[in-house]
Parts: C-alpha cells; sequence; structure tokens
C-alpha cells in the first residue's frame, strides 16, 4: 500500500489531461472538459486527442508526451484496447496519477482479470497512483476540479460543503451526489473506485479522515479487499470525531454473489462487517434514504451525551409512535422529573407531562407555550437530544414566522443539545429552520433513527481504546506444536492467562482412578488426543462418574472404543477433572478473517447458540472496555447476573478472558487459524475454560 500522500494527486491536481478528449460535452471523453471548465478550474488542462487541433476551446496534444509542463493527474477515456498502452504513456511522463475510465477488464473474467493485472504492474512500478479502471473519476468541488463523466453533474455542478462521499459503484456514488444536491448538502470531495486494480476503497477513507475540510464521510461499498487499512480509516476517523456512514451491500447469499460477480471480489462474512463497522464506530444504513438522512443531521456537528431523548408533540397518537420508534432504535425514553411535569401542568393543565409532552391543541391558541414547552423540557429533562413534532402548522406562515421568533434563542442557549423538528411544510420553510440549526424531517421514524445514529457517533468519539500492550504473547511462549491436544491447548492459553478448570492428564486408566480418588467424585473423564476434534463423536467423553474403581472401567472401555473407531489415532492420555457445578455456560472462540484478520466471538451456550445464534463478534486485538460492550450487546446478557436464585457471574473476569484472547490470537495470528473454547464457565468466582480447541494453519 503506497502512502497517505500519495492519493492527494487524485483529489488535488495541480493539472489535468484528458487522453481521449472529445468535443461533444456529452461523451465520456468529453463531459470532464465541461465540466472543469465550466467550473472554473484554475490549474492547466491539457487535451489530448490526435484528430483534433483544439477540444472544447482548448488547444489539443496529439500524445501527452507532447505536453511541454508536467501533468499532476491524466484521465484516460477510451476504449478498453488502448488503455495499456495510454496508461504506459502517463507513467512514461511522470504522471502522479491516473483515472481510468475505461471499462472491460476484471469484471468481464480472467482475460481482462489479466489486463487489469498488466495495468496495477505499470503502475506499481512507476510509482504512479491508478484509480479504475471502470470507474466514474474523482471531483473535488472546493477546487473545481471534476475528473468523472457522472451524469449527476449535468444540470447543476455539486457544492463545496462539508461532506466526502467514497464509493466501489460509480453508478450508485453518483446517486448520492444528485441527492445530495438536491436536498441541499455540499460535497468536498467525491470518488469511486470501480475494479480497484490500484487503489482501493480503504485508502480513500484513510485519506479523507485526514482532510481538515471534510467533517462527514459517506461510503458505499461491496467488498473490502485491506481489511488493516479500512480498519486504521475508521479508527482515524473516529479519533478526529468524523462519523463514517457506510451502505455495504451483501447482506443476503444471493446478494454477497452479486457483489462478487459485479466487482471481482468475494464479499467478506457480513456479521463481521458488522461487528468491524460498530467497534470502530460507524454506523451501516440500510438504504440511500438513510444514509442521507443521517449524513444530514451529521452536518451540525452536535453528538447527544447520552442516549436520553425528549419527545414533545401535539398529538397523543403520534407521540405513542415516537416512544415506540425511540426505544425500537435504542434511544432512553426516560420520565420528566416529577417537578418539571409539575410546571409543565401549570402552562398547559390538560398536558401529558411524562414524556412524550403532549402539548394538546392548546398551543394553537398561544404558540408561545410549544417553545416554554420546549425550554423547560431543555432546561430541566436534563435531555441530549429533542424531537419536537409539528405536523403541518409551519405551513402557515404566520405560524413559521412566529415558531422561527421564538425557536432561535434555544438553539443559542442549549448549543451541544440536538434538536430536531418533525413538520410538513413548504421547501423555503424548512429550509429556514435549516438556517437557525434545526434539522428538519418530515417523519418522525426517519429523525429517530438518525438521533440514534448521532447519538452513537458521539458514544463512539468519546471511547478512547486503552493502549495494549502486545508482544508479550509471542516473547512468552515457543513456536506452537503442529498438532494439540485439549490438554497442550489449554496449557498454551493459560500461560496467556486465560485459565482453565482444574483437570489431571492421566496415562492409563488406573491413573484415570487415582485422579478421581484425588478429586474426589464425581468426575469427567476424556480422550486427549490431537486427531479427535469431537469427543462425543466417538464415545471419548463420559460425564459425572461417582466411583473412582467406576472410573477405571469406564477408561478402559473407552480407550477400547476410541482404538475401534479411530485406530490411527494419537492418544496422549486421559483427561480427568471433577465436574464443575454452577456457573453460566459460555461459548468463545476466535477464527482468522479472510479480510479483518482474527476475529473473536463470543456467546452463551446451549440453545443459545445452537438455535438463536445469539454472538457477538469483534476484530481482534480489544481492550476489556470494548469486551465488555461485547458481552452487553448478546440478547441473553442478563443471564449473566443470575437468574431463579443463581449468583451472578464474574462478568468482569469474562471480560478479562475476551480480552486476553484476543490478543492471543493477534499475536499468534500467522500460527492460528481457528480457537474454540466450548464451554467456557463463568462462574461468582472467575472464569474458566471446560473444553479447548486450537486449529494450526
Amino acid at each position: 500500500m503506497a502512502s497517505h500522500d500519495s492519493l492527494t494527486a487524485l483529489f488535488e491536481p495541480q493539472s489535468v489531461a484528458v487522453i481521449g478528449a472529445s468535443e461533444d460535452r456529452l461523451r465520456i471523453g468529453g463531459r470532464p472538459l465541461d465540466y472543469l471548465l465550466r467550473a472554473g478550474y484554475a490549474g492547466a488542462i491539457y487535451p489530448i486527442n490526435p484528430n483534433r487541433a483544439s477540444v472544447q476551446g482548448l488547444p489539443a496534444y496529439k500524445d501527452i508526451a507532447d505536453v511541454s509542463g508536467p501533468v499532476d493527474l491524466a484521465i484516460v477515456a477510451v476504449a478498453a484496447a488502448q488503455a495499456p498502452a495510454a496508461v504506459q504513456a502517463c507513467a512514461d511522463k511522470g504522471v502522479r496519477a491516473v483515472i481510468l475510465f475505461s471499462s472491460g477488464f476484471a469484471e468481464t473474467g480472467q482475460e481482462g482479470a489479466a489486463v487489469q493485472a498488466s495495468l496495477r504492474q505499470i503502475a506499481q512500478r512507476s510509482g504512479m497512483r491508478l484509480l479504475g479502471p471502470n470507474c466514474l473519476g474523482v471531483f473535488n468541488a472546493r477546487s473545481g476540479f471534476f475528473g468523472t463523466f457522472t451524469a449527476a453533474l449535468n444540470q447543476a455542478l455539486a457544492k463545496p460543503g462539508p461532506i466526502a462521499i467514497a464509493s466501489q459503484s460509480g453508478a450508485c456514488g453518483g446517486h448520492l451526489a444528485y441527492l445530495c444536491a438536491q436536498r441541499g448538502l455540499g460535497i468536498n470531495y467525491w470518488i469511486t473506485t470501480g475494479n480497484e486494480a490500484d487503489v482501493q476503497l480503504a485508502e480513500c477513507l484513510l485519506w479523507l479522515a485526514q482532510a481538515e475540510e471534510v467533517k462527514v464521510i459517506l461510503a458505499y461499498a461491496e467488498a473490502v479487499r485491506d481489511g488493516e487499512t479500512f480498519v486504521r480509516a475508521l479508527d482515524l476517523a473516529r479519533r478526529n470525531g468524523k462519523p463514517v456512514i457506510l451502505l455495504k451491500v451483501g447482506r443476503s447469499k444471493a446478494g454477497a454473489r452479486a457483489a462478487a460477480s459485479h466487482t471481482g471480489a468475494l464479499a467478506g462474512e457480513d456479521v463481521v462487517y458488522d461487528a468491524v463497522l460498530r467497534q470502530f464506530g460507524a454506523w451501516r444504513a440500510t438504504s440511500i434514504e438513510q444514509a442521507l438522512d443521517i449524513a444530514y443531521a451529521c452536518v451540525a456537528g452536535i453528538f447527544p451525551a447520552s442516549p436520553r431523548i425528549g419527545l414533545i408533540t401535539g398529538s397523543g397518537g403520534i407521540g405513542v409512535q415516537m416512544a415506540d420508534a425511540a426505544e425500537r432504535v435504542g434511544l432512553d425514553v426516560a420520565p420528566m422529573p416529577e417537578s418539571t411535569q409539575g410546571q409543565l401542568k401549570e402552562l398547559i393543565p390538560f398536558i401529558g407531562a411524562a414524556n412524550p409532552v403532549d402539548v394538546t391543541a392548546q398551543v394553537v391558541n398561544d404558540m408561545s407555550l410549544m417553545a416554554r414547552c420546549i425550554e423547560l423540557t431543555l432546561a430541566e429533562g436534563k435531555y441530549d437530544s429533542i424531537l419536537v413534532f409539528l405536523s403541518s402548522g409551519p405551513s402557515i406562515p404566520t405560524v413559521a414566522a412566529s415558531l422561527l421568533t421564538m425557536f432561535a434563542p434555544l438553539r443559542g442557549k442549549y448549543p451541544e443539545r440536538l434538536i430536531v423538528l418533525s413538520m410538513a411544510a413548504p421547501p423555503d420553510t424548512v429550509q429556514a429552520f435549516e438556517r437557525i440549526g434545526f434539522p428538519v424531517f418530515e417523519d418522525t421514524d426517519r429523525a429517530l433513527t438518525a438521533i440514534a445514529a448521532l447519538t452513537q457517533f458521539g458514544d463512539s468519539f468519546r471511547r478512547q481504546p486503552a493502549a495494549l500492550k502486545l508482544g508479550a504473547v509471542s516473547a512468552a511462549q515457543e513456536l506452537l506444536p503442529r498438532q494439540l491436544d485439549e490438554h497442550v491447548a489449554k496449557r498454551i492459553l493459560g500461560a496467556a492467562g486465560i485459565p482453565s478448570w482444574p483437570e489431571t492428564l492421566a496415562a492409563d486408566p488406573a491413573a484415570v482412578r487415582a485422579a478421581a480418588e484425588a478429586f474426589g467424585v464425581p468426575v469427567a473423564i476424556k480422550i486427549a488426543s490431537p486427531d479427535i476434534l469431537h469427543k462425543t463423536e466417538v464415545g471419548g467423553v463420559a460425564l459425572g462418574v461417582a466411583d473412582p474403581a467406576q472410573a477405571q472401567e469406564i477408561a478402559t472401555e473407552m480407550l477400547l472404543r476410541v482404538g475401534r473407531e479411530k485406530p490411527l489415532a494419537r492418544i496422549t492420555g486421559l483427561l480427568v477433572s471433577p465436574m464443575a457445578q454452577g456457573g453460566v455456560e459460555t461459548i468463545c472462540g476466535s477464527l482468522r478473517d479472510p479480510v479483518f484478520g482474527p476475529v473473536v466471538m463470543f456467546g452463551l451456550g446451549g440453545i443459545f447458540v445452537e438455535v438463536l445464534r445469539d454472538v457477538a463478534f469483534r476484530r481482534a486485538p480489544f481492550d476489556e472496555a470494548e469486551a465488555m460492550r461485547m458481552i452487553d450487546e448478546i440478547r441473553g446478557r442478563a443471564v449473566l447476573n443470575g437468574v431463579r436464585g443463581q449468583p451472578a457471574a464474574d462478568v468482569g473476569a469474562l471480560a478479562r478472558v475476551l480480552a486476553r484472547l484476543s490478543v492471543f490470537a493477534y499475536e499468534r495470528r500467522g500460527e492460528v487459524s481457528e480457537i474454540d473454547i466450548n464451554p467456557l464457565l463463568a462462574r461468582p468466582d472467575g472464569v474458566f475454560a471446560l473444553d479447548a480447541l486450537i486449529t494450526v494453519a
């Protein structure tokens, strides 16, 4: 991966050549020139067309080599067959970056993929960055650089603003740009990466996370190729207080297949994408509409300090709907303090004062009552966000004027509170409220989803993960053996800080009896073999053995049975341990994701994982605070608090084990492909691995 600065020539070029420049302003080779000229781009523009003396009023050059001065960026708008020669000519010229519009490469099959690989080699040898092929290009509205042929700008060029858009799909990127313009949202940077022969979405996000002019990042992804850079970008954006809103397609099996066909890349496991985005504070949007709603709400830069929300309405029915939707998206519809409810009832005797606050139709006669109710809710209710339902009242000019006068001081008095309005009104009225700092939505459900997203961003921005001490695991342990039985796996995990339940490795049935006598019955007996992963399938497990003599007999029978089932398996002995009483059985482990590397899983055991699939994932490594959020995420979390008279599990110890497992999995990522600790028993006195499997890569 090239350095961050290498993308600057793509986003901020000082001179531009267009290879395949066309006089026709609607053709692929004509639109970029038209846009550059309309935008008043201040840099040098060099049309390259061997058949014309001028293109769109600019002197034309037969070849890029004929340009006397340096060329920062070249746009290649020629047929696929001519593209390799054009890209090589750019490399020979010393061009810093190339945008390749042409299609007909990896997306068409193996032959096209081979040509695309040769383009990447040209770029890598020369140090030139290559965007595309099969992309719609990039623009920088601040500088007037429009290196794109998207039709989204045909009627009007994008206006500068705080939003940046990065999309693997050119069509989706263009659609987002058009809809942003419709909503009055300005865009500073916009880039589409296409087939990603060289420049990838992840490094574009990393560049944008560092750009001072960018306040909100909106992205569309089909498959992330460089998980490490992608995570770095999300983490940097979070540290810089920049919301990242991602449209990641491919949730369904059919969707994942379509994404692979379209991009020539394999989509990673969707559940892992969800976990990574949640872990690093990005919001995964479910639709383009939702993504734009959230981006729009983010522009004001107010991110609530807590999920406590006050709901104010003139309709009781709408208030109930708002409360339902707020709880559905994870917001806290906390009751208004009793003293404040009393003050509200003094204003409006028939008010519903708890939360939602139903001001009733009384405010029609005196609109100042609405503003006073909002003031009390903000001052006394301690809510960090407020949603006010105004229905179509502001569509009446006199009502709108009155509300604007009364609401404006609230925005200045409570700058850290997110105050969102829901109304149906003409565009100019809506814009008047937006100008004084109020996001406006017609639909309350959409407003509440946006508020929930901004609340998540606020929580994420305030979180600063602890610095992890890496390197200790690698330094403390020798290389792992190629084959590990359960006993060895537990010993290795124990050295990494993951405790196991007491056990003895017995060499023969007589030693099993001695161990049972030493532990005191009942005991569990298990076969130990690096060649048998699933011991129950070969009769290699006996639980609750209540007599030492019986333990010896069972061990003898077990060895004979396993010998018949798995005659070639190496037997290292028999594990004997006292039966564990009480506690909650959980499961945890790690796998090596092809995109993001080691990923840790946690869930409750039994039906929770087998049927309900109630599990949480995190990318390794992570700290104990992140582990605690992981634990809190599962639907069955309350079981760990103790049910039906059972004592609570030591959740702090559970978080420590998950964090240590994450560090071990990360440190040993070159050797270990999977870890399975099942069950991991969570008790009041600690957490203990009852069984463990480590699969060596």
